[in-house]
C-alpha cells in the first residue's frame, strides 16, 4: 500500500531537500530535561555548511523544520543564507513516523521543499521518497548534511565537510 501511495506523494519535477541539524552535542538530562531543548553546539560550522547548501541549491520554496532546539536553529541559519523563514512542522520531531512526513509532502504544492530534521528519520523519508520503503535505502546523513531527492531519484548527498568547503 505505501507503495503505490509514493507516485501521488508529490508532482513530478518537485525537489526536495533533507537536512540534518548540525552538531548538538551529547544527550544530558541533567544540562536539558527535555532532549526538545538542546541547542546547537557548534554554530559556526552548522553556519558555514548552510551557506555552502545554499550555494549549491540557492532556492527552496518553503523550508519545514522540526520543533527541536538543534533542528529550529539549523533552519534559521538556512534562513540567515538565503532560505525563506522556516515553519515549524510537528511531524519532523525526532523519532516520529515516516508516514507522516510523507502525509504532509503530499498536501503541499510548492515546487521545492526544505526539511531540516533529524536521523533517522531524515534517512528513512529519504528511502521512501526513492523506493517505496522505508528500510530499502541505507544513507549516513551526517549533521548539518543534506540530501537532495527529485522525481523518486536520490540526486546528490552532501556531507557537511563539503558543504562547509563551498561556503
Amino acid at each position: 500500500m505505501v507503495a503505490r501511495f509514493i507516485p501521488l506523494l508529490f508532482a513530478p519535477g518537485v525537489e526536495i531537500v533533507l537536512v540534518r541539524h548540525g552538531p548538538a552535542g551529547h544527550v544530558d538530562p541533567s544540562r536539558w530535561p527535555d532532549d526538545a531543548d538542546r541547542p546547537l553546539s557548534d554554530v559556526d560550522k552548522t553556519r558555514a555548511a548552510t551557506v555552502g547548501l545554499v550555494r549549491v541549491f540557492p532556492h527552496v520554496d518553503a523550508v519545514l523544520a522540526s520543533r527541536y532546539l538543534r533542528a529550529w536553529q539549523t533552519a534559521e541559519l538556512l534562513h540567515e543564507a538565503g532560505w525563506p523563514e522556516p515553519e515549524r512542522l510537528n511531524e519532523l520531531e525526532a523519532g516520529g513516523p515516516v508516514i507522516a512526513v510523507a502525509g504532509v509532502l503530499h498536501r503541499r504544492t510548492e515546487q521545492s521543499l526544505a526539511l531540516v530534521g533529524h536521523e533517522p528519520q531524515l534517512s528513512r523519508l529519504a528511502s521512501l521518497l526513492c523506493t517505496g520503503d522505508e528500510h530499502a535505502l541505507t544513507l549516513d546523513l551526517k549533521k548539518a548534511g543534506a540530501v537532495g531527492i527529485e522525481d523518486k531519484t536520490l540526486r546528490w548527498v552532501l556531507p557537511p565537510r563539503a558543504l562547509r568547503f563551498l561556503s
